[in-house]
């Protein structure tokens, strides 16, 4: 017997078999069978980028969370929260910038309302107390005013407020 013949059928493979060796423990998975590439995302879908990719580039980033700053943007204080860590989304900075103005208007007239309060209090006194209403009717009118200014900015607009929406582009 000579070294090239083959007599017993323990190496002996069955006809079609492929002959490949096995892949190394640890590789990817198997391709599909016949080999062919995976199928295609549905129609109209981008396929996600590759792991760890850049963000596309462009004039300012864009946030994932818009409407939780959106929100922020127009809850009196909180709106310090977009204002600081939103450095690089310009709509979520005009809507901070936005609500911190308004935040200051609020205060203003708060404190123009207490003065008037207290100097009506001294001409007319007890009559004075129907003041209290115009703090109820203000702090409704604002109240509302922050809900509308919400609602516009997470439909991807802007409530322009005359005097303060102009004032908010300068800062």
């Amino acid at each position: 017997m000579s070294d090239g013949e083959n007599h017993g059928e323990e190496n002996q493979s069955p006809p079609g078999s492929n002959d490949a060796p096995p892949p190394p423990p640890g590789d990817s998975a198997p391709p599909p069978p016949g080999g062919a590439a995976p199928p295609p995302p549905p129609s109209g879908a981008a396929p996600p980028p590759p792991y760890g990719a850049a963000p596309p580039a462009g004039g300012g980033g864009v946030s994932e969370n818009r409407t939780v700053w959106y929100v922020l943007s127009y809850l009196w204080l909180l709106a310090l929260i977009p204002f600081l860590m939103e450095k690089d989304d310009a709509e979520v900075q005009w809507h901070a910038k936005h609500g911190l103005v308004l935040l200051g208007a609020e205060i203003l007239v708060i404190i123009l309302l207490n003065v008037f309060s207290w100097a009506a209090t001294a001409v007319l006194g007890p009559l004075a107390c129907f003041g209290c209403f115009a703090f109820v009717a203000f702090f409704i009118a604002q109240v509302v005013l922050h809900i509308a200014c919400i609602v516009k900015a997470v439909q991807g607009g802007r409530l322009l407020i005359p005097g303060l929406s102009e004032f908010a582009d300068q800062f």
